[in-house]
């Protein structure tokens, strides 16, 4: 598929995917999400791929929708693409963005500038959230007579915890790169210059890892991670620990630790 919104590049075994409507800052339109599940698609079934990095071309990260071409395209009376009126969070009805990132290979964003209304919510479910230290990021809905989207008041809550995830939602605040790692919005903070670099960094330190077994482990984080039933989540975990001792990526890692040698997992 030819991309026109996004644009992706190879780093060793991490896919950049970089949102590339820089003199928009980047505004989010449906067409870009079908690019974006595309490139992530091919990604989790191309073995030289291991995890996966998104962030902005330009000054910003993503300035959230683009006003004109959906918000004031549906006002006018058309659906601003792929069925969006039967989809979730504004998203083509053919994408489960939750569910397609949660599914992943590891996803990293980094946070490049500008991160306001779906500019945050499409990276709260990633793994991990790199920030520059000029990142500007908000939850913009209130003040555009909206509610959040994106399964985002379930994952702002389990970041932030509930008083600050309501502040920030309901006053429709922006924050700086500071007080968002200081509040667990984002996980790091990082010189505006090397935010890509880190961000590749992270993502490399788990491509390393055996496919199969992060894929477990970010099912069993989204499973388990809000549950209260403890006999269900060690089920859930028990199923998956005993499908791993079949597998041949433990079987690698133990001879490799015998043998005093680094392990050599073959990607799927």
């Amino acid at each position: 598929m030819a991309y026109d919104t996004i644009r992706c590049e190879r780093r060793d075994d991490v896919l950049v995917i970089t949102l590339d409507r820089p003199d928009r800052l980047n505004a989010w339109t449906p067409h870009m999400s079908e690019e974006q599940a595309d490139a992530i698609e091919a990604a989790n079934t191309d073995p030289a791929v291991g995890a996966i990095v998104m962030t902005g071309a330009g000054r910003g990260f993503c300035a959230g929708a683009d006003m004109e071409e959906t918000f004031q395209t549906r006002i006018d009376g058309t659906d601003p693409g792929a069925d969006t009126a039967g989809g979730s969070g504004g998203m083509p009805a053919a994408i489960d963005w939750v569910g397609l990132v949660r599914t992943s290979k590891p996803m990293v964003a980094a946070v490049n500038g500008a991160a306001v209304g779906i500019g945050l919510t499409m990276i709260l479910p990633f793994d991990y959230i790199v920030a520059s230290d000029r990142a500007k990021l908000g939850m913009l809905f209130v003040k555009v007579g909206l509610v959040p989207e994106l399964a985002s008041t379930h994952f702002l809550v389990q970041r932030m915890g509930f008083g600050r995830a309501s502040e920030l939602c309901l006053s429709g605040r922006v924050i700086g790169a500071d007080e968002a790692v200081a509040s667990a919005l984002v996980d790091r903070v990082v010189d505006h210059d090397v935010v890509v670099d880190e961000a590749v960094g992270v993502a490399q330190a788990m491509a390393a890892n055996p496919d199969p077994q992060l894929r477990m482990i970010k099912q069993l984080l989204t499973e388990n991670a809000t549950a209260t039933d403890l006999t269900a989540v060690q089920e859930r975990e028990s199923e998956l620990l005993r499908e791993c001792w079949r597998t041949p990526e433990h079987a690698e890692a133990v001879r490799a630790f015998i043998e005093k040698r680094p392990p050599s997992f073959e990607r799927r």
